[in-house]
């Protein structure tokens, strides 16, 4: 009897795709990009060991006036929280007796702040800075500043900083800084420091950066001075009026910098907000002290970042912090009247973009992250919705040939996810470049879950984007979902759409067959 020849399929082959540790690249060729990165991550925050979806935010205080400036003032274990709504400067400390100060009125609500010897400085380029400070019974003062000068014009001072004991003031539209005429002044004649004339590249004075070179302040920091044409000014010394003591160290080309918010001090560096990214004076400047900052470049995002400058460098609301609370230095980029945050993770480098927060600005207020918004203004990192609001996270993960470089079929994907309750997941695979976009319906009803109303399930009929919910609990999920796609790179595409849930991404199990023959 002859035996009949039975032609097999080629058995399947497994592997694990760890999550995008490495963050967003907008910077390298998708033929070329390193498989740690992801070339989307939309309110998905890369940590050391899984990538995690963003915290979300409440209300703290409504209002009827945009909030543009928010700081904090400290005099011993005093905190105030202030904030410039509308026209007006607020008390906003406690949420439910937010409370103007009389007789201040602004014209410009944003506003450039630094607290020097317990005394806070609102200056803006348009009225006369103003001074808050408690006095020793405990009162609370907001009045006009205390300085004066010979050809100064009160209303022109935009900037504000500390450098060497000393405040600086920045004179708008100029490069004239004006100093007080003795060191530790908090009132009285103001001194001017004309920098016209070692500036190489002309532009305006935009602000002034005590940078150190030992993690704390000393005798050893410098002042660097940075105009509008990306000129960095450095000097050293302590007496500003003494020829001998003070001394121009170097005059350096940097990239021009973008709104007078444009300094983000960290351990002792300097990051520069500008038209190429967010740079460390320490990796800027060819000085001694290169390359000892402990904050990443930006050009893991650099492209992202050129198109924003590019478009929306003339907007207000550039600026950056550092939330040490939780370990992110956060960049607000005004774009087409909206606002997104470029993030980073200032333990590993590694960075991600949140969309769908309309911050204004933002601040810290005993330890805690806040933003002012056009009606109100809202604590940050509290929660998992955005005020009520479901939030949308998208990671499309850098293509990878699975370590075959002939053509697959992907059969099974099998996301590893950790989470506080229930949540809805589209999983998909995109092939050698291809941009599908697929979304899905849902509506969250009172118990929580998501429930689907018209997108089916996915199977091998349907099998563009697997549906499901997780287990309650905080065991790692583990399953297999059905998907087909065939092609020689695969990009592993995770969505999610929750409220009142945080999610914890580790890995993903990838189950495909590898083709043979002639295909």
């Amino acid at each position: 009897m002859q035996q009949r020849v039975v032609t097999r399929l080629s058995k399947s082959v497994s592997c694990t795709l760890p999550a995008p540790l490495k963050g967003l690249n907008v910077r390298d060729s998708l033929a070329d990009m390193d498989v740690g990165f992801a070339i989307v991550m939309d309110n998905y925050i890369p940590l050391d060991t899984r990538v995690m979806l963003r915290p979300g935010y409440t209300e703290y205080i409504k209002t009827t006036d945009k909030v543009r400036t928010l700081c904090e003032y400290i005099k011993g274990n005093t905190h105030r929280f202030l904030a410039v709504i509308g026209n007006k400067i607020y008390n906003i400390s406690s949420r439910t007796a937010p409370a103007a100060y009389d007789g201040i009125t602004l014209t410009e609500g944003y506003c450039q702040t630094a607290q020097y010897k317990n005394y806070l400085y609102f200056v803006n380029g348009v009225d006369v800075p103003k001074a808050y400070y408690i006095d020793d019974e405990g009162v609370e003062h907001m009045a006009n500043w205390g300085f004066s000068a010979t050809n100064l014009e009160p209303e022109k001072i935009v900037n504000v900083s500390v450098s060497k004991q000393r405040l600086w003031f920045v004179e708008k539209n100029t490069l004239r800084v004006w100093y007080p005429e003795t060191a530790g002044n908090i009132s009285g004649t103001l001194q001017c420091f004309d920098l016209a004339q070692v500036c190489r590249f002309g532009g305006h004075l935009v602000a002034v950066a005590n940078w150190t070179q030992d993690g704390g302040q000393g005798i050893d920091d410098l002042t660097v001075f940075i105009t509008s044409e990306g000129e960095a000014l450095v000097y050293s010394g302590d007496n500003v009026n003494s020829a001998t003591d003070w001394k121009l160290r170097g005059s350096f080309k940097i990239n021009r910098p973008i709104g007078y918010r444009c300094l983000v001090p960290f351990q002792g560096d300097v990051v520069i907000i500008s038209e190429d990214g967010y740079v460390p004076l320490s990796k800027a400047l060819p000085m001694e002290q290169a390359n000892a900052s402990q904050f990443s470049f930006s050009d893991n995002i650099r492209g992202l970042i050129l198109d924003r400058t590019a478009k929306y460098s003339n907007s207000n609301g550039w600026q950056g912090l550092i939330y040490g609370r939780r370990g992110y230095g956060i960049f607000n980029v005004p774009v087409a009247g909206q606002f997104e945050q470029h993030v980073i993770n200032t333990s590993t480098g590694a960075w991600c973009r949140w969309t769908d927060i309309r911050s204004l600005c933002w601040g810290l207020f005993n330890g805690r992250l806040y933003f002012g918004s056009d009606a109100g203004v809202f604590l940050f990192d509290e929660g998992w919705s955005d005020n009520g609001v479901a939030i949308s996270g998208a990671v499309a993960q850098a293509y990878n040939d699975l370590g075959i470089t002939s053509l697959k079929k992907i059969l099974l994907l099998n996301p590893r996810t950790r989470s506080s309750s229930p949540f809805a997941l589209v999983i998909y695979t995109n092939m050698d470049m291809e941009e599908r976009s697929i979304e899905y319906e849902e509506s969250i009803g009172s118990s929580g879950l998501t429930k689907w109303n018209k997108a089916k399930w996915s199977s091998l009929i349907e099998p563009s984007g697997a549906k499901w919910s997780t287990s309650n609990g905080n065991l790692i999920r583990s399953q297999w979902i059905a998907n087909s796609s065939t092609g020689y790179k695969v990009s592993l595409v995770f969505k999610t759409k929750t409220r009142g849930t945080s999610i914890e991404w580790f890995e993903t199990g990838i189950r495909f067959q590898r083709g043979e023959g002639v295909l």
